[in-house]
């Protein structure tokens, strides 16, 4: 490996550190509870407060001073579902005056006292995952061994409310397909009177097992995981209110997925979907007899969106809730819809009494924040950028990030209009970024443009490295620096970096998103090609299109590979990191969305596979995969290898040994850049 490049410093990848999240406001306004490193380069989570009338912050949880040990598998993967990647207190919870907290620590159940900071751990028979505390304080739900626990402070009684019946059970937890596809992380909800929960039973028997082995350590057995690849089973749910005195109500439901739940003091609401997902149900139900009404029900000939948020319930019982309506994604109060069409619902991020606190965007590289106070709609970020939010008690809590300020500001909002910083304890990344967004192609879409910092406009033309995601559900032309660093990196090395938002990635409203139903190789593909060609007609000096390249992970690795065997007369080098190679190989939910249901639709996969290009490689083609990758598993990487030896074309594969779907090591991500940057300027010539 050379070293004649700069070193991509860890804080480039490790920016977040030392950034606030995970706030709660309580219910006053006096109080705002969160996480946050104790510096940029620190990557234990503690637990903080800040006193809104004082503007005091203090240090509540400090995990250096707890015991540590080892995760449990189970809260491995959780962490590996959400994308954590920090160590500490990463997710907590808080009863209804914010007074106590409940959080998991290497296995460890421990309840923090908030306005004292008081600290124990709680006797339990097992590993602990996922631990919410009850409304009212004085018990905590959580998971251990497959089975739903309930721990009474007072006396220290705990007992299971429910134990799996055979080693594919458990009780209390989101399935793989509700924590990967439906961002539904949790599998049990307390009731308002904190007397019961609403439990999710997952039964993965039907699930086919695959086998996740570790070539580099022959002496370790492989790892079975059960793992629903398109068109096979999924695993079995059922809900259960469980009573903390051992009652027991069955709550059935007929469709195959379980989108969401919530249970406030209006409803006991859960929101189901269809397996082919053109439908959405949400019903209220009965907790004592488990009886469930039918409230709202949303059909689409493509697919139904699953939004973060809803349902939620005003003060007066009213619905908040969002939906595909007349062209765009809009929020609806009751049966009404309040946002106008051209204004894309992102989420519901909270609801205050009477007042809805969302995300949007008209400009698909923004996502700013609005309320609807029971009357108008009221904008709460004014400035250009993304922003995101909480609200209690008439408090607020506002993080924003652009491209014009560096890292992400957080500020709470007092009753009064007082604004109070909550500092961000995050690095420099060390790169001046170079950035500009705009339009381009046929299609006007979202792109951005990274220029190396020292590069004179017009003084030479530059080797362009196109650098996607390019799919469903992510976006990556965004106004916010943090998006960017990366790709100024690869500017830095001589490169014109574009990044496009091509058709089916958010922000741009349902019809743009479908555009990719039954097809997820051409749409993303032809305007990779649009946004490279726009581009080069806005930058005739700059842009050398004898050398093309393109890199991404994931979707954006599926795409790379698709670019060099589909279109080599344009990309004349790609880097395919944990690339999906056949969607039949993808799990059910995300790819049936789709594609359809592979039985029913084998030419549509045929077409969004890279098996039946492989004999057109003709272009220099990296693969990488972490072989301990779970979401996109390595065989995905390997059988295009094969693939392409069978038909005699010359290719790179570089396996990584321990490695997720996340690559979070900090070397291996490190040197994974610098390997990239040595194949593409080979390959083309630089």
């Amino acid at each position: 490996m050379s070293e004649s490049f700069p070193r991509l410093s860890a804080r480039t990848r490790r920016f977040t550190l030392g950034v606030p999240r995970g706030f709660t406001i309580s219910p006053d306004g006096g109080k705002v509870v969160f996480l946050r490193t104790k510096s940029g380069t620190d990557p234990v989570t503690c637990l903080w407060e800040l006193d809104t009338e004082t503007h005091v912050e203090r240090l509540v949880v400090d995990p250096r001073t707890l015991d540590d040990g080892d995760l449990p598998p189970e809260e491995r993967a959780r962490r590996e579902r959400s994308r954590e990647q920090a160590g500490g207190v990463v997710g907590y919870s808080t009863d209804s005056s914010v007074t106590r907290a409940a959080f998991a620590l290497a296995g460890g159940l421990y309840v923090t006292e908030l306005p004292n900071g008081d600290t124990r751990r709680l006797e339990t028979p097992g590993a602990v995952i996922d631990p919410r505390i009850s409304p009212d304080g004085r018990r905590v739900a959580y998971v251990s061994g497959g089975a739903l626990r309930v721990h009474t402070l007072a006396t220290g009684d705990d007992r299971a409310l429910a134990e799996p019946e055979s080693p594919t059970v458990t009780y209390g937890l989101a399935e793989f397909i509700a924590a990967e596809e439906m961002d539904r992380m949790r599998g049990h909800w307390w009731s308002p009177s904190s007397d019961a929960l609403l439990v999710e039973r997952a039964d993965e028997a039907p699930v086919l097992t695959w086998h996740i082995a570790d070539p580099a350590n022959p002496d370790r057995p492989a790892t079975a995981q059960r793992y629903p690849a398109a068109g096979t089973p999924n695993a079995v749910t059922q809900l259960f209110v469980l009573g903390v005195d051992g009652s027991r109500v069955a709550v059935p439901y007929e469709d195959e997925y379980l989108t969401t739940a919530a249970w406030s003091s209006h409803a006991l609401s859960i929101v189901t979907m269809s397996r082919d997902q053109k439908r959405l149900r949400l019903f209220a139900v009965d907790p004592a007899t488990g009886v469930s009404t039918l409230v709202r029900e949303d059909a689409d000939p493509a697919w139904v969106d699953v939004v973060t948020g809803v349902p939620a319930h005003l003060d007066d019982g009213s619905l908040v809730w969002v939906a595909a309506s007349d062209g765009g994604n809009r929020l609806f109060v009751g049966d009404r819809a309040v946002t106008p069409p051209t204004l894309q619902v992102r989420a519901v991020l909270d609801v205050d009494h009477d007042s809805v606190l969302f995300s949007a965007s008209g400009d698909p590289t923004e996502i700013q924040l609005w309320t609807w106070d029971g009357h108008s709609l009221l904008p709460v970020s004014t400035r250009s950028g993304v922003f995101s939010g909480r609200m209690s008690g008439g408090v607020g809590v506002l993080t924003e990030q652009s491209l014009d300020t560096e890292g992400v500001s957080t500020t709470v909002v007092r009753r009064d209009g007082m604004a109070i910083p909550i500092p961000s304890l995050a690095e420099r990344p060390g790169l001046d970024l170079r950035v500009s967004l705009g339009r381009s192609g046929r299609r006007d879409l979202s792109t951005a443009v990274v220029l190396p910092s020292w590069h004179e406009q017009g003084s030479r033309k530059l080797p362009v490295l196109m650098d996607p995601y390019g799919g469903p559900h992510a976006q990556r032309v965004l106004n916010r620096r943090g998006g960017y660093l990366e790709s100024q990196w690869f500017a830095e090395q001589g490169f014109a970096v574009i990044v496009a938002d091509g058709r089916g990635t958010p922000g741009r409203g349902p019809a743009f998103e479908r555009a990719v139903l039954n097809d997820l190789a051409t749409p993303p593909l032809e305007d990779q090609i649009d946004a490279l060609q726009g581009v080069a007609e806005q930058y005739p000096d700059d842009l050398d299109l004898t050398k093309v390249a393109i890199r991404g992970w994931s979707f954006g690795g599926f795409l790379a590979a698709l670019a060099v065997l589909r279109r080599p007369d344009v990309f004349h080098a790609a880097v395919a990191g944990a690339p999906v190679t056949d969607w039949r190989l993808y799990d059910t939910c995300y790819t049936e969305r789709y594609l359809g249901h592979p039985d029913e639709q084998a030419d549509v996969y045929d077409n969004s596979s890279l098996f039946g290009d492989a004999a057109k490689l003709e272009r220099p083609l990296l693969l990488i995969h972490g072989l301990a990758d779970d979401n996109v598993v390595a065989a995905h990487t390997l059988r295009l290898s094969s693939a392409l030896l069978a038909a005699g074309r010359q290719h790179s594969v570089l396996p990584l040994s321990g490695v997720t779907h996340m690559t979070p090591q900090e070397v291996v991500a490190e040197n994974l850049l610098l390997l990239q940057v040595e194949f593409l300027k080979r390959s083309l010539g630089v």
